[in-house]
């Protein structure tokens, strides 16, 4: 227990007496804990004193004899703008009573104010003092020992990362909590499933940010750290303290040694995590290859197989920032088994999952403003053609600034909806300008003629009844026009160019 005033008082009850405040029983001021006591005879101690020290003196400083209160009045204020806890008065050695003043002036600052009677050694209380904050320090690093051979010992068990966070509550009478990589808490069996909303964002949000972090969340009054572990290049997770005293040397000292340890736990947790990413790259080429055999049996034998087909061919951009993507997946595939396979290509991310793609695996990637291509109902067998289907969607996801593409939308536009895709609307408009130019030096209407021509599907007598013209007149224009653009019109593919580029010309 800490010493305060009622506890010195308490111990020298005989010689002892409380004039400031009057009523003590639940007066909070006598309770602050004194650091240390000096005795001073200074007019001015406040250069040898700190908060929380406790000054005694006998008054030699004042006179004895005097109406002028100020000296009193101003001692008192610099004691307390010091932050001293308190002020003890010796009799009856220079006063024979307490100086009427000084007793006002405690009562104006709110000092607290004691008579020391009887010629009770100034040292006496000094020792007792020193003695017990002594014993005390000694105290601490006693509980300090104990607690760090306790939290070892907790690492030795088998569930040794969950078993040091019990142990760190129990010392500390806080809440720890551990978060893997992707925001996941780690969580012991007895464990309530349910965890304040506020907590995992602020986790989720140190950890997207990539780099070692520590901040502070206030929910309901009380005060959380959130505290990164791990490298900036790749984090390994987050720990997660409630209601710890980081003022208090000991209990800071144990929290590092705890985070010290999550973050050795964590970090072999990653070096196995990271040769399952070099194992997967493996196991997909192997699949591009076709061969499902060793791929099947060797992902059977670590994940639990791999997704059924037809599959969901998943492309997105791997994010330079961070991991955080990488480590989601990885819960994801840990949650679900041999479900879902994903791996890294280049500067890819590939995910396999069986058909229909759960919603979860979209909305992760949206959440992060990544954009994904996707192409459904694959078979092993075509998964190269899967992968450059999806690869194709990523890219037009990335040109039309959506956040997700199917590559069956391809499909659904047809040819000519990929090609308008690609806004070769402009390029159509350059070849046929030729004609353009022409009808507008000469004042004919060629380009108007094999526009009509080509929506009449290449019929003669139907273009030249909508264009009211002799069907020999309309074989000169098309033939004219074949020759300035450099086609041979009597030829299916050069019909087909001129069909597409009629189909994809900007209009002026």
């Amino acid at each position: 227990m800490p010493v305060t005033i009622r506890s010195l008082l308490h111990r020298w009850d005989a010689s002892t007496r409380l004039i400031v405040p009057a009523q003590d029983e639940t007066e909070p001021s006598i309770d602050v804990p004194v650091t240390w006591v000096h005795s001073s005879e200074l007019p001015d101690p406040t250069p040898f004193l700190d908060a929380g020290h406790l000054l005694l003196t006998d008054g030699s400083q004042f006179p004895r004899r005097s109406r002028d209160r100020d000296p009193y009045g101003s001692y008192v204020a610099r004691l307390s703008e010091r932050g001293v806890v308190g002020l003890g008065f010796g009799t009856p050695l220079i006063h024979r009573q307490l100086p009427d003043a000084l007793e006002s002036a405690c009562r104006r600052q709110g000092l607290p104010l004691f008579l020391v009677t009887d010629l009770t050694p100034f040292l006496a209380i000094a020792r007792y003092v020193a003695d017990e904050l002594a014993n005390e320090q000694q105290a601490r690093i006693r509980w300090s020992l104990q607690a760090q051979r306790a939290v070892a010992r907790a690492a030795q068990r088998p569930d040794g990362l969950i078993s040091i966070l019990a142990e760190l509550e129990n010392q500390l009478d806080c809440s720890a909590m551990l978060f893997d990589a992707a925001g996941a808490r780690i969580r012991s069996p007895g464990d309530p499933p349910d965890l304040d909303t506020p907590i995992h964002d602020a986790v989720r949000a140190a950890l997207e940010q990539g780099v070692r972090s520590s901040s502070r969340i206030v929910i309901d009054g009380q005060e959380f750290t959130v505290q990164t572990i791990g490298h900036s290049n790749r984090l390994d997770g987050a720990l997660v303290l409630g209601g710890l005293d980081w003022a208090d040397p000991a209990a800071a000292d144990l929290a590092h040694s705890v985070i010290g340890l999550a973050s050795l736990a964590l970090t072999q947790k990653r070096s196995l995590e990271k040769a399952h990413h070099h194992l997967r790259a493996g196991l997909f080429e192997q699949l591009l290859k076709g061969d499902r055999v060793l791929a099947t049996r060797t992902a059977t034998s670590v994940w639990g197989g791999l997704p059924s087909a037809p599959l969901t061919v998943l492309v997105a951009r791997r994010p330079h920032h961070s991991d955080f993507i990488l480590d989601a997946l990885e819960r994801e595939a840990e949650e679900r088994g041999g479900r879902v396979f994903f791996t890294e290509r280049e500067n890819r991310i590939l995910v396999l999952t069986e058909t229909p793609s759960p919603a979860e695996f979209l909305q992760l990637f949206s959440r992060h403003s990544i954009p994904v291509g996707t192409a459904d109902a694959i078979p092993f067998e075509a998964l190269s053609r899967g992968v450059a289907e999806a690869e194709r969607a990523l890219l037009h996801a990335i040109q039309t600034g959506q956040p997700n593409v199917a590559f069956r939308e391809f499909l659904d536009r047809g040819m000519l909806g990929l090609l308008r895709a690609q806004q070769v609307g402009t390029v159509a408009r350059g070849i046929l300008c030729v004609l353009h130019d022409h009808d507008v030096d000469r004042g004919a209407e060629l380009l108007t003629t094999v526009r009509v021509w080509v929506q009449n599907e290449c019929a003669w007598d139907a273009t030249a009844r909508e264009l009211g013209i002799h069907r020999h007149t309309l074989r000169n224009r098309v033939q004219l026009a074949g020759r300035l653009l450099g086609l041979d019109l009597d030829l299916l593919r050069d019909r087909l160019e001129l069909w597409t580029a009629v189909q994809l010309m900007t209009e002026d």
